[in-house]
């Protein structure tokens, strides 16, 4: 599982994770950490780029964070 660059969004850690699962494709998920906490979330599309499952892991949690679904 690689893992990128965490970002700060109001009192949470948002961290991008994607793995390799097979030949040029990737999974994503989404770590949301408060405090000592996380939560992770996989996402079920696959990319032929780890940018671009990056990109989308880093925009659904900020859209979890954004829309107050993680109260």
């Amino acid at each position: 599982m690689l893992q990128s660059h965490a970002e700060q969004v109001g009192c949470y850690v948002v961290t991008p994770l994607i793995q390799a699962v097979g030949l040029r494709r990737f999974a994503a998920a989404v770590s949301i950490r408060r405090g000592k906490y996380d939560r992770v979330f996989r996402f079920i599309p696959q990319f032929a780029d780890a940018s671009l499952a990056t990109s989308y892991a880093m925009a659904q949690g900020r859209s979890l964070l954004f829309s107050k679904q993680l109260n």
